[in-house]
């Protein structure tokens, strides 16, 4: 492990005497060198909020499956301690999270360690006075319990750590728009109740070794409302500037390769889907920050940085919060107004490149006789520029017209896609009454394609087809999601069958795309020789079909289909999406 007296000492400014010895972690006690255990997290947020009644209230916002408390922070001069405090006072609340990936521990130390320094007016003078704080010392808790070495290999430090995954083994930075994990459920009842205007979300990266220390991604920057991308990317474009000030040399994207362990194949910047952090909070037209430090950064190093990005995001959100919280109500207040207009459901990097200069490591690539493909071999004595391409052009991709008024899901799914509205904040409403006829949008896959294996503990479905109207029957109980709210965004792409983290592509919906009545071979040959019989252009199409379509002419089962799909007992329901769409509201 590389140790630095000099980053221990700029850690360390204040000899330890000066602070409570209460609020002292056990990483500042070893000199960064390790990270203590969950039930220290319970002692010093009731330390805090002893030392400290006036500015800090502990409390529990939540339990894991494992049935420890997950533990916040509310940290403010202003005495608003309640969400509807903080709403009165017109305060925004900037929500600074650690250890979602527990073995990523750094936003822990990093959150104590300036959190006493604020207190005691070392620090961000007057940060805490324009704004609510709440801090998360650990959201995946049980993860973090799962504490050994080297849980994560290519990482140094600190000397213990916790795992990536909870309990559950659910990666809870793939959870936001699902939410099956109880920490995620609670995290979205938090986020709902305080409404915070900024989401930290504090990481440490994977990947190669270079010299760069730090990412800092901010979303919307090249995401969501167009008009709040400004304000994302004035808190990108400060943080950077701030902690570039004090000797970090971050970079505004993930610094992994477009070609795995390839240096020279250079950089790709990307807008990461709805299932991720910076995904998820654009579409609630809020901000998301996603600080990654470097793995190969040693834990004094990664502590001080993300102290650093702590300090920054407090200071700007202070001195820009409430310009950023009018931004934030415009966009709230288009997203109200959608209806009817294309809106990006996902996003693309173009091809077109910019070469940049990168500070790496000299190193050689040869052939391997143990995995036998290319690896790369790093010289970290040897300093060296990296002259690579970035491609950071980020364009629209899937883009969807928006509902006139909104969804409708049939009753016999409301149950389960209420509770999900609800995790989310959700405005919906259950129909008192039968609507025959209902004049809507249905969307039937022409394909479907299952995901081979489970991911995340789903099998994930993708499909092809589009919308048409389509006269239904929507009987008594089924729920109506108008577009016409805030969080519109957030409601397609949870309905929208295409967006990459609808329930739809989360496998919710398996079923109905799933065939469950067949027609024996018997019946469906006699059946056929009937249709061809009454039908003579029928039976012109079928020899049509077997003379130019070879893979047809080879499957037994699908012509038969070809008849089955024309009886009176084919299931129309198949392949059809529950959910529909409506231009009247309901």
């Amino acid at each position: 492990m590389i140790r630095s007296a000099l980053l221990l000492a700029m850690l360390a400014a204040v000899p330890l005497a000066h602070a409570a010895p209460d609020l002292v972690t056990v990483s500042e006690r070893s000199g960064f060198t390790a990270t203590g255990r969950y039930d220290e997290v319970i002692k010093l947020c009731s330390a805090f909020q002893q030392a400290y009644p006036k500015q800090v209230k502990c409390f529990q916002f939540g339990a894991t499956p494992e049935g420890r408390p997950m533990l916040a922070l509310a940290v403010t001069r202003t005495g608003a301690f309640t969400p509807a405090a903080a709403s009165k006072k017109k305060l925004p609340v900037t929500l600074i999270q650690g250890g979602i990936h527990a073995g990523e521990i750094d936003g822990k130390d990093a959150g104590f360690l300036a959190l006493r320094e604020m207190l005691e007016g070392r620090i961000a003078q007057g940060a805490l006075d324009k704004q609510v704080l709440l801090f998360v010392p650990v959201f995946n808790v049980d993860g973090h319990e799962r504490f050994a070495k080297w849980n994560r290999p290519n990482q140094r430090g600190p000397v213990e750590m916790g795992w990536r995954t909870t309990a559950q083994n659910f990666n809870l930075n793939r959870d936001y728009v699902k939410a099956d994990a109880p920490e995620m459920q609670a995290m979205l009842a938090l986020v709902n109740a305080w409404d915070p205007l900024t989401y930290v979300d504090l990481h440490v990266t994977d990947g190669a070794m270079f010299q760069h220390d730090v990412s800092i991604q901010v979303e919307p920057v090249n995401s969501g409302d167009p008009a709040f991308r400004k304000a994302g990317l004035a808190l990108r474009s400060n943080v950077i500037q701030d902690i570039t000030k004090e000797g970090s040399s971050p970079q505004s994207y993930y610094m992994s390769f477009k070609e795995n362990d390839n240096p020279a194949s250079g950089f790709v910047d990307s807008v990461s889907d709805p299932r991720f952090s910076t995904g998820y909070f654009q579409l609630r037209n809020r901000m998301a920050m996603l600080v990654e430090t470097h793995s190969w950064k040693d834990y004094p190093t990664r502590v001080r940085i993300t102290h650093n990005a702590i300090v920054s995001v407090l200071n700007q959100v202070a001195a820009h919060g409430k310009e950023w919280q009018q931004a934030a109500a415009s966009a709230d207040a288009r997203a109200s107004q959608i209806a009817g207009q294309p809106v990006a459901l996902t996003y693309k990097t173009t091809d077109k490149t910019t070469m940049v200069d990168f500070n790496g490591y000299a190193y050689t690539r040869s052939m391997s006789d143990v995995s036998g493909m290319m690896m790369t071999h790093y010289d970290e004595s040897k300093p060296q520029v990296w002259h690579v391409p970035l491609r950071e052009e980020i364009v629209e991709d899937l883009r969807v017209q928006a509902p006139g008024a909104g969804y409708v899901v049939p009753a016999a799914f409301a149950q389960m896609v209420a509770t999900k509205l609800t995790q989310h904040g959700i405005v919906y409403r259950k129909l008192d009454k039968a609507v025959p006829d209902a004049k809507v949008e249905t969307f039937r896959a022409e394909k479907a394609s299952f995901a081979p294996v489970s991911f995340e503990s789903h099998q994930r479905l993708k499909v092809e087809g589009s919308w048409r109207q389509e006269p239904r029957m929507l009987g008594k109980g089924a729920l109506f999601v108008p577009i016409a709210q805030p969080k519109a965004r957030l409601v397609m792409a949870i309905f929208e069958p295409q967006a990459p983290d609808s329930l739809l592509a989360w496998g919710e919906f398996n079923n109905a795309f799933e065939r469950k009545e067949y027609m024996e071979e018997y019946v469906a040959e006699d059946v056929a020789r009937e249709q061809m019989a009454k039908d003579p252009a029928l039976a012109a199409e079928f020899r049509r079909r077997v003379d130019t379509d070879e893979a047809f002419a080879k499957n037994p089962h699908a012509r038969l289909e070809f008849f089955a799909r024309r009886h009176a007992s084919w299931d129309e329901r198949l392949n059809l999406y529950p959910v529909m769409r409506t231009d009247t509201a309901l």
